[in-house]
Protein backbone atom coordinates (compact mmCIF):
# COMPACT_ATOMS: atom_id res chain seq x y z
CA UNK A 1 0.00 0.00 0.00
CA UNK A 2 2.86 2.38 0.81
CA UNK A 3 4.47 1.62 -2.57
CA UNK A 4 1.22 2.37 -4.41
CA UNK A 5 0.80 5.70 -2.60
CA UNK A 6 4.42 6.62 -3.34
CA UNK A 7 3.95 5.75 -7.04
CA UNK A 8 0.81 7.90 -7.33
CA UNK A 9 2.51 10.87 -5.65
CA UNK A 10 5.57 10.49 -7.89
CA UNK A 11 3.43 10.46 -11.06
CA UNK A 12 1.52 13.55 -9.97
CA UNK A 13 4.74 15.42 -9.13
CA UNK A 14 6.25 14.44 -12.48
CA UNK A 15 3.14 15.87 -14.12
CA UNK A 16 3.85 19.24 -12.55
CA UNK A 17 7.58 18.90 -13.31
CA UNK A 18 7.07 18.45 -17.09
CA UNK A 19 9.38 20.39 -19.36
CA UNK A 20 8.00 23.20 -21.43
CA UNK A 21 6.99 22.07 -24.90
CA UNK A 22 4.53 23.13 -27.50
CA UNK A 23 1.54 20.91 -28.00
CA UNK A 24 -0.91 21.96 -30.65
CA UNK A 25 -4.12 23.63 -29.57
CA UNK A 26 -6.17 21.23 -31.76
CA UNK A 27 -5.43 18.05 -33.69
CA UNK A 28 -7.78 15.79 -35.65
CA UNK A 29 -7.06 12.54 -37.44
CA UNK A 30 -7.33 8.78 -37.66
CA UNK A 31 -6.12 6.11 -35.26
CA UNK A 32 -5.86 2.51 -36.50
CA UNK A 33 -5.90 -0.12 -33.78
CA UNK A 34 -6.38 -3.77 -32.92
CA UNK A 35 -8.53 -4.64 -29.92
CA UNK A 36 -10.83 -7.62 -30.41
CA UNK A 37 -10.92 -6.71 -34.08
CA UNK A 38 -9.15 -4.25 -36.35
CA UNK A 39 -10.68 -0.84 -36.91
CA UNK A 40 -10.34 2.91 -37.35
CA UNK A 41 -11.04 5.65 -34.82
CA UNK A 42 -11.83 9.26 -35.68
CA UNK A 43 -9.80 11.14 -33.13
CA UNK A 44 -9.69 14.73 -31.80
CA UNK A 45 -7.25 16.29 -29.31
CA UNK A 46 -7.79 19.62 -27.52
CA UNK A 47 -5.04 21.29 -25.46
CA UNK A 48 -6.16 22.20 -21.94
CA UNK A 49 -2.88 23.78 -20.86
CA UNK A 50 0.83 23.82 -21.65
CA UNK A 51 1.34 20.10 -20.97
CA UNK A 52 -2.09 18.47 -20.81
CA UNK A 53 -4.93 17.78 -23.24
CA UNK A 54 -8.19 15.94 -23.78
CA UNK A 55 -8.45 13.25 -26.44
CA UNK A 56 -11.85 12.13 -27.78
CA UNK A 57 -12.34 9.21 -30.13
CA UNK A 58 -15.14 7.39 -31.95
CA UNK A 59 -14.02 3.90 -32.99
CA UNK A 60 -15.38 1.06 -35.11
CA UNK A 61 -13.94 -2.42 -34.57
CA UNK A 62 -15.01 -5.53 -36.41
CA UNK A 63 -14.39 -9.26 -36.44
CA UNK A 64 -16.13 -12.05 -38.29
CA UNK A 65 -19.22 -12.35 -36.08
CA UNK A 66 -19.43 -8.99 -34.33
CA UNK A 67 -19.13 -5.23 -34.71
CA UNK A 68 -18.20 -2.73 -32.02
CA UNK A 69 -18.76 1.04 -31.85
CA UNK A 70 -17.29 2.94 -28.91
CA UNK A 71 -16.70 6.48 -27.70
CA UNK A 72 -13.59 7.19 -25.58
CA UNK A 73 -12.45 10.24 -23.64
CA UNK A 74 -8.89 10.41 -22.23
CA UNK A 75 -7.13 13.10 -20.17
CA UNK A 76 -3.41 13.16 -21.05
CA UNK A 77 -0.28 14.66 -19.58
CA UNK A 78 2.41 15.34 -22.19
CA UNK A 79 6.17 15.38 -21.51
CA UNK A 80 8.84 16.47 -23.98
CA UNK A 81 11.65 14.01 -24.75
CA UNK A 82 13.62 16.02 -27.30
CA UNK A 83 12.61 18.44 -30.04
CA UNK A 84 9.37 17.19 -31.59
CA UNK A 85 9.34 13.91 -29.61
CA UNK A 86 6.89 13.70 -26.70
CA UNK A 87 5.54 10.93 -24.56
CA UNK A 88 2.14 11.02 -22.92
CA UNK A 89 -0.01 9.12 -20.43
CA UNK A 90 -3.39 9.48 -18.81
CA UNK A 91 -6.66 7.92 -17.62
CA UNK A 92 -9.94 7.77 -19.49
CA UNK A 93 -13.35 6.19 -19.79
CA UNK A 94 -15.86 5.39 -22.45
CA UNK A 95 -18.99 3.60 -23.59
CA UNK A 96 -19.95 1.45 -26.53
CA UNK A 97 -22.39 -0.89 -28.23
CA UNK A 98 -21.50 -4.30 -29.56
CA UNK A 99 -23.70 -6.19 -32.02
CA UNK A 100 -22.99 -9.84 -32.65
CA UNK A 101 -24.33 -13.06 -34.12
CA UNK A 102 -25.49 -15.67 -31.64
CA UNK A 103 -25.53 -19.28 -32.81
CA UNK A 104 -27.72 -22.06 -31.42
CA UNK A 105 -27.51 -25.76 -32.05
CA UNK A 106 -30.72 -27.63 -31.32
CA UNK A 107 -32.60 -30.46 -33.01
CA UNK A 108 -35.23 -28.28 -34.71
CA UNK A 109 -32.91 -25.57 -36.05
CA UNK A 110 -29.29 -26.70 -36.28
CA UNK A 111 -26.93 -23.74 -36.27
CA UNK A 112 -29.72 -21.18 -36.03
CA UNK A 113 -28.34 -17.65 -36.04
CA UNK A 114 -29.81 -14.53 -34.43
CA UNK A 115 -28.57 -10.96 -34.07
CA UNK A 116 -28.07 -9.47 -30.59
CA UNK A 117 -26.44 -6.39 -29.09
CA UNK A 118 -25.23 -5.11 -25.72
CA UNK A 119 -24.11 -1.75 -24.35
CA UNK A 120 -21.02 -1.47 -22.17
CA UNK A 121 -18.88 1.05 -20.29
CA UNK A 122 -15.15 0.86 -19.62
CA UNK A 123 -12.16 2.46 -17.92
CA UNK A 124 -9.01 2.89 -19.95
CA UNK A 125 -5.55 4.36 -19.80
CA UNK A 126 -3.21 5.56 -22.49
CA UNK A 127 0.59 5.53 -22.78
CA UNK A 128 2.28 6.57 -25.98
CA UNK A 129 4.98 8.35 -27.89
CA UNK A 130 4.47 10.97 -30.60
CA UNK A 131 6.42 13.06 -33.06
CA UNK A 132 5.35 16.52 -34.23
CA UNK A 133 6.79 17.47 -37.61
CA UNK A 134 7.72 21.03 -38.65
CA UNK A 135 4.58 21.03 -40.82
CA UNK A 136 1.16 20.36 -39.19
CA UNK A 137 1.42 16.55 -38.89
CA UNK A 138 1.50 14.59 -35.63
CA UNK A 139 2.16 10.81 -35.69
CA UNK A 140 1.95 8.58 -32.63
CA UNK A 141 2.09 5.02 -31.34
CA UNK A 142 0.19 4.14 -28.16
CA UNK A 143 -1.04 1.39 -25.87
CA UNK A 144 -4.48 1.45 -24.17
CA UNK A 145 -5.45 -1.20 -21.64
CA UNK A 146 -9.25 -1.28 -21.27
CA UNK A 147 -11.23 -2.72 -18.35
CA UNK A 148 -14.83 -3.48 -19.35
CA UNK A 149 -17.62 -3.11 -16.82
CA UNK A 150 -20.97 -4.91 -17.07
CA UNK A 151 -20.02 -6.63 -20.33
CA UNK A 152 -17.80 -9.67 -20.31
CA UNK A 153 -15.96 -8.07 -17.35
CA UNK A 154 -12.61 -8.54 -19.03
CA UNK A 155 -9.50 -6.61 -19.99
CA UNK A 156 -8.60 -5.70 -23.58
CA UNK A 157 -5.27 -4.41 -24.81
CA UNK A 158 -5.55 -1.89 -27.61
CA UNK A 159 -2.41 -0.97 -29.59
CA UNK A 160 -2.66 1.72 -32.24
CA UNK A 161 -0.94 4.13 -34.59
CA UNK A 162 -2.26 7.60 -35.40
CA UNK A 163 -1.83 10.43 -37.85
CA UNK A 164 -3.35 13.82 -37.01
CA UNK A 165 -3.54 17.25 -38.62
CA UNK A 166 -2.59 20.00 -36.12
CA UNK A 167 -4.23 23.42 -36.15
Amino acid sequence: MKNAAFLIIAIVLLGFQGQAQEISKNAIGIRLSESNGFGPEVNYQRALGDNNRLELGLAWHSERYWDDVKFTGIYQWVWNIDGGFNWYAGPGLGAGIESYDRYYDDDDYPYYRSKDSEAFVFFTGDVGIEYSFDFPLLVSFDFRPQVNLNYRDDVNFDVGISARYQF
